[in-house]
């Protein structure tokens, strides 16, 4: 599951390149202009001299790209200097048009539903506040373009260049707008279209951070650069980088968004920053760049385990059995999706703390999601309350006792995102069951050795039905895999390439945030 349009292709500290600027600066390279992490109190434009010496550095950039990379120069890349408004203008209008969008709005109310967010922020405005305030470059997949901002000084722009001119090259190589789009389109309506979802869910997370890693390389080399280093020559600085990266504390908008939107812009650019590290350390320049671009990786687990990934190690996926039949008089399909070890990671933090997470997470062995609709939520104010949801989260562990711990905490938080929670020990079949009444319906909460069912808005009987029919479809069906590209799936549907290659966007998987490299502003 990801904050489509803007989150998930992660969520991170803009950031990023202006944060690790500072590690490397001040601890080796010594890049004398400093970084755009310094607050400019009185905005000024460069100079027409420092625009046109800006200009030429492109080519020069994307030179030294290129050959750190790996990856080859097919044509020149375009390139114009633009003001912040035209930014800000360019940013409304792809929220406008974007069919990230609407996932967007889809996305927020489930990550409500499951106290991700709190029921009333406002996610599409936070966004927007965020990246107006935050942007300090960008590469546009559609017009193949390099944007230079006239308000940051030359010096300052050309290590962001180094991470934008990598996309550039990624681009001439795969055509990221088609290489990242990868996930089936659309609302599932029946089981072979739920389960498709399910196995590509995090495709896209997982080759956003495979793209943006890539960059990170690219800028950090880059940075490193007067020193005559690189990141394979410094293999202790990755932590630093990736310290750096993490620390919101000079993003005021970032340091105040809620922990999913943080781990989710974050993720991309640090995780992927180690994936990356991690493939060129170990098979070298040419795997951890065309390599990874031509069979990427196709879950956040791959990504936060990179010997997985280079191992060829299957990741699971859990499968859901046909539910519409249960469903479909009362409900309307929503949303379908797998729960990956990064939203794990996520929800065990904001639930139990980073002590709780850490001992739970790696635990994680697969999980998916499944929310609907009632046919009786009419109006928009219905529509777009959690109370008109129903959702089933169906978790597997690698022992009964992180699944009883995952059980312990998740209950713990029940009155946190409902009122009115009452247990009601009596309706409870037995020990493996907890039963609560909800101002939004009951919520059940069951354990059956290292699984756990969590059903949130149902009727307590159809609940039960729901936990069985999944449980069983685990135990009597055939194993599927995550799957990446239509090549790996294990599905033999003539149309599910197609859908593939049409499906849409994700701010944050999509490519709204991902394509975009932040500064801090004071």
């Amino acid at each position: 599951m990801r904050l489509e349009p803007a989150l998930n292709g992660g969520l991170r500290k803009s950031i990023v390149c202006a944060a690790l600027a500072v590690v490397a600066t001040a601890g080796v390279a010594q890049q004398g202009a400093g970084t755009s992490a310094a607050p400019t109190k009185a905005e000024t434009r460069i100079t027409k001299d420092q625009a046109k010496e800006l200009f030429r550095s492109v080519d020069e950039i994307l030179g030294f790209v290129s050959k750190d990379t790996g990856l080859p120069i097919e044509h020149p890349v375009k390139r114009k200097m633009i003001s912040r408004e035209e930014v800000n203008k360019y940013l409304k209008q792809k929220f406008n048009e974007d069919e990230g969008t609407k996932r967007l709005e889809r996305s927020e109310i489930v990550l409500k539903k499951f106290g991700l967010l709190d029921r009333d922020f406002h996610l599409q405005s936070f966004l927007v506040t965020l990246l107006t305030e935050q942007i300090a470059g960008f590469y546009d997949n559609k017009t193949k373009t390099v944007s230079l901002l006239d308000w940051i000084q030359p010096e300052e722009q050309k290590p962001v260049l180094a991470h934008e001119l990598t996309h550039a090259l990624q681009d001439q190589k795969v055509g990221l707008t088609k290489w990242s789009d990868v996930e089936t389109p659309g609302i599932a309506r029946d089981v072979q279209e739920d389960n498709r979802h399910i196995q590509t869910d995090e495709a896209e997370t997982a080759r956003e951070a495979v793209a943006e890693g890539q960059a990170m390389v690219s800028f950090v080399d880059y940075t490193l650069k007067p020193a005559g280093k690189t990141l394979l020559d410094a293999p202790e600085l990755l932590d630093r980088f990736k310290d750096a990266a993490a620390d919101t504390s000079g993003s005021p908008v970032l340091a105040r968004a809620p922990l999913l939107l943080q781990e989710s812009l974050l993720f991309p650019y640090s995780e992927g920053l180690s994936f990356e590290d991690a493939v060129l350390t170990k098979a070298g320049r040419a795997a951890a760049f065309a390599g990874t671009l031509e069979n990427p990786p196709s879950s956040s687990f791959e990504i936060l385990h990179p010997v997985a990934y280079m191992s060829h190690a299957p990741v699971p996926v859990l499968r859901l059995p046909d539910l519409h039949p249960l469903l479909d008089a009362e409900y309307t399909p929503y949303d379908v999706g797998v729960m990956g070890e990064l939203d794990v990671r996520i929800l065990t933090e904001l639930f139990g703390g980073q002590e709780m997470s850490k001992a739970i997470t790696p635990a994680w062995d697969g999980g998916v999601y499944y929310a609907v609709q009632r046919k009786s939520a009419v109006t928009a104010e219905a529509r777009t309350s959690t109370a008109s949801l129903g959702l089933l989260y169906y978790a597997r562990w690698k022992s009964a006792a992180a699944a009883r711990a995952f059980l312990r905490m998740y209950a713990a938080e029940l009155p946190r995102q409902y009122s009115g929670v009452v247990r009601r020990d009596k309706d409870e079949a037995n020990a493996s069951e907890q039963i609560y009444s909800t101002n939004e319906g009951d919520v059940l909460l069951s354990i059956s050795g290292d699984n756990v069912y969590v059903g949130e808005g149902f009727p307590l009987a159809l609940s039960r039905t729901l936990r069985d029919r999944v449980a069983e479809a685990q135990s009597s069906g055939p194993i599927e895999q995550a799957a990446g590209s239509p090549a790996m799936m294990p599905l033999h549907d003539p149309a599910l390439a197609l859908s593939r290659t049409l499906s849409s966007f994700g701010m944050m998987k999509a490519a709204m945030l991902q394509r975009y490299t932040f500064v801090q502003r004071d």
